[in-house]
């Protein structure tokens, strides 16, 4: 399956328990659009936080996402791993 990176910007003094949250709240929705999240990285300072996910297809982890309540900025295909 296709992985994908997102990034959510203007999340600026994101805490570790409000990251583990939001990554919770897309794992409890993501079987419904076929998506898994493997990992959340964030970066308080920046406000940047971002999303390791496999799925069909990047409109699938929006919708997750957006289901979440927190929407991605970007969301990148990642065709090639090491």
């Amino acid at each position: 399956m296709p992985q994908f990176m997102d990034v959510h910007h203007g999340m600026k003094g994101i805490t570790a328990d409000q990251l583990k949250e939001a990554h919770k709240a897309d794992l409890a929705i993501e079987s419904q659009e076929n998506v898994h999240f493997t990992r959340a990285w964030a970066d308080p300072e920046s406000g940047e936080v971002f999303c390791l996910s496999e799925a069909p297809s990047a409109e699938a982890v929006q919708r997750v996402h957006e289901r979440a309540g927190h929407k991605a900025d970007e969301i990148h295909p990642v065709p090639l791993t090491v």
